[in-house]
């Protein structure tokens, strides 16, 4: 699943492309991609111009000039492609945005897991997705004294509290991995056994983690591309995620994988002790 890296980079992508263009037509071939009425979406969304794009943890926000905002979550394996081609479009093209210079904006998505909701944008704060989410790295709210009481009220393993959306948003299976990794903390201990220092070192490593990956535009593990087209890099620097069998960067110990909450978790036993 894209996290908060890819997201990103699949934003700025198509705000270089779209931002300012007009939507002249909408063809939506898979209805089950609407979250709400399909015909109002389309009705809304028809000759409205973006004005921006967005992002708040893993969903973009796709702003029009009319007063609404698209809300997507591209969920396991959902893709943004803009292109004047055709062949662009197959069978796994469920949205087709037709734009006033031609192009389209193509939403793509394999398994169709991913969802898009139309949305006030004056209201974004009471939309029920956004309202759950918890605050995001590099985001002025993820800070030591809004973070350690949602983690420290939890009983059950750190990896599960740190992919709960709600504790704290933007990452996911890959960068939990390797943040737990590099704070040397395993990811089975107890979350509300970590200690302060604990919890700061896990903020200041998703910062630190997050601002890289965004650089290299993002991880490509398995199909993720960006909206122009490209890989992420990141997936070059990952220090235990799919590295089983591998020695630590750290220690040289063997990286191993277990299941987390039926999450694929790695990390070294070494580096790595349940407190």
């Amino acid at each position: 699943m894209p996290e908060m890296p890819e997201v990103e980079t699949v934003r700025r992508g198509l705000n270089s492309q779209v931002k300012g263009r007009k939507i002249t037509n909408v063809e939506i071939r898979y209805p089950d991609l609407i979250t709400g009425d399909v015909n109002q979406f389309i009705e809304f969304v028809t000759d409205a111009t973006i004005t921006d794009v967005g992002r708040r943890a893993k969903f973009l926000l796709i702003h029009l000039n009319n007063g609404y905002t698209i809300i997507s979550h591209l969920r396991m394996e959902g893709r943004y492609r803009i292109s004047a081609d055709p062949s662009a479009i197959d069978k796994h093209s469920h949205a087709i945005f037709t734009l006033d210079n031609g192009q389209k904006m193509i939403y793509n998505d394999v398994r169709k897991f991913g969802r898009m909701q139309l949305w006030n944008t004056d209201d974004l704060d009471n939309n029920k997705s956004l309202q759950k989410l918890g605050p995001e790295p590099l985001s002025k709210t993820f800070t030591f004294a809004l973070l350690k009481p949602r983690i420290m009220r939890h009983h059950k393993d750190i990896k599960t509290v740190l992919l709960d959306q709600s504790v704290m948003s933007g990452l996911g299976n890959i960068y939990v991995d390797e943040v737990l990794w590099k704070a040397k903390i395993h990811p089975q201990t107890p979350s509300n056994h970590l200690s302060d220092t604990d919890i700061q070192n896990i903020i200041e490593l998703s910062n630190q983690e997050m601002k890289k990956a965004i650089e290299a535009g993002g991880s490509t593990i398995r199909s993720y591309i960006d909206a122009t087209g490209h890989k992420g890099n990141m997936q070059n620097s990952l220090k235990v995620y799919g590295k089983e069998g591998t020695p630590c960067p750290r220690c040289g110990t063997n990286i191993v994988k277990i299941k987390v909450s039926g999450r694929g978790t790695h990390f070294c036993p070494k580096c790595q002790v349940i407190k």
